[in-house]
């Protein structure tokens, strides 16, 4: 059953829509991983399926719904096409500078927000909302990386939980305060997306759990050894 269309201009139509666009975009990171892991045509194309669709996966799993991959095909076609799109231009996509950065900060920032509208509409409350955009928005990501035995982006340096927060932030908080237009879900995207990309530019991010310590303990000389 199709989430209640309770988010005035952010209609079913348009959330399904950005949902396939978001599905084909991250199917795009995929599969570039995919070509880029020296993967053969079918393990890319299963790649970016996988990539594709299990941040939406994860959100209605999370919700209690069945997952919109298994009751809509067009979900599972756009992935895969998105798999034999890289595999068979993927010259053409590596001319971009870090195409898999740039497509992957594109499909975080489209899934926090129709993750965050998705859970809006099935009546959650504003933290389990914003909760729920994010993990809607790194389950693709982080799935990718660890097919291809990666240590997921979202673990290391670099903003990537953090903006796809603050996007699934904007939309719950605008829609509580009475905003139900486009508007504010178009501004969390951007948000997501510049913070991401800023992130990766110029190194933002938070620092590694190795140098936070509050205090540093020294190192004590070893015991001279007794002389036998």
């Amino acid at each position: 059953m199709a989430s209640p269309p309770l988010l005035h201009g952010f209609n079913p139509t348009l959330l399904l829509v950005l949902n396939l666009l978001g599905t084909f975009v991250f199917g795009l990171s995929g599969g570039m991983a995919g070509v880029r892991a020296q993967l053969d045509l079918f393990g890319a194309v299963v790649l970016a399926v996988v990539v594709g669709i299990a941040g939406g996966t994860i959100r209605d799993l999370l919700i209690g719904t069945p997952p919109a991959t298994f009751r809509d095909w067009r979900y599972l076609a756009v992935a895969g096409g998105a798999g034999l799109v890289t595999s068979l231009a993927h010259p053409a996509i590596n001319r971009l500078q870090r195409p898999i950065d740039v497509l992957d900060a594109a499909g975080l920032a489209l899934f926090c927000v129709t993750g965050a509208a998705t859970a809006l509409a099935h009546r959650l409350g504003v933290v389990d909302s914003v909760i729920l955009g994010a993990i809607t928005g790194i389950g693709g990501g982080m799935l990718r990386d660890i097919l291809v035995g990666e240590i997921p982006a979202v673990l290391r340096g670099g903003l990537y939980a953090i903006p796809a927060l603050v996007g699934a932030g904007i939309v719950v908080v605008a829609y509580h305060a009475g905003d139900r237009t486009i508007v504010f879900p178009i501004l969390g995207a951007l948000a997501c997306f510049l913070m991401r990309m800023a992130g990766l530019r110029y190194g933002i991010g938070l620092p590694r759990a190795a140098d936070v310590a509050l205090t540093r303990i020294p190192r004590l000389p070893g015991r001279p050894r007794a002389k036998r």
